[in-house]
């Protein structure tokens, strides 16, 4: 089984020699890589993921492809809100939150309506898939 985080190395290292575009699975999708505290460790850890443009804001999806849980980053978030991404060839400071009821219930079926690979995700799982909402801050 190829390691994860070497997965995720090749689409970080893909994003930042294009500008912030990635092929494969990803080509054609907004992707973002979301640069996190350690809840535990205080490391900083980097993500590639998908995201959806709410307003000014992002939303990021804590599907984990439909795992039972919520994956690393989320709990991070939660712990730690304030972190960076990188859009494009822009790094942004951000602060974040999770989405509830109807704000994270439009967001969330817009981006199955757009990326169904989204709604498999939820079908595979029991758990609510979090929506976390990333606003630029100064």
């Amino acid at each position: 089984m190829t390691d994860p985080n070497d997965w995720n190395q090749k689409i970080i290292e893909e994003f930042r020699a294009n500008d912030g575009k990635v092929g494969g699975q990803f080509e054609g999708a907004p992707v973002l890589l979301l640069h996190h505290t350690g809840a535990k460790s205080g490391v900083e850890r980097v993500n590639p993921m998908m995201y959806q443009r709410v307003g000014a804001d992002l939303a990021v999806f804590a599907s984990k492809a439909g795992a039972p849980t919520n994956p690393d980053w989320y709990h991070n978030l939660v712990a730690n809100p304030r972190a960076k991404v990188e859009v494009g060839s822009d790094t942004l400071d951000v602060e974040s939150r999770v989405a509830e009821g109807d704000e994270r219930d439009r967001i969330w079926e817009k981006q199955k309506a757009d990326y169904p690979g989204f709604a498999d995700y939820e079908r595979q799982t029991t758990r609510a898939i979090p929506v976390v909402i990333l606003r630029t801050i100064d």
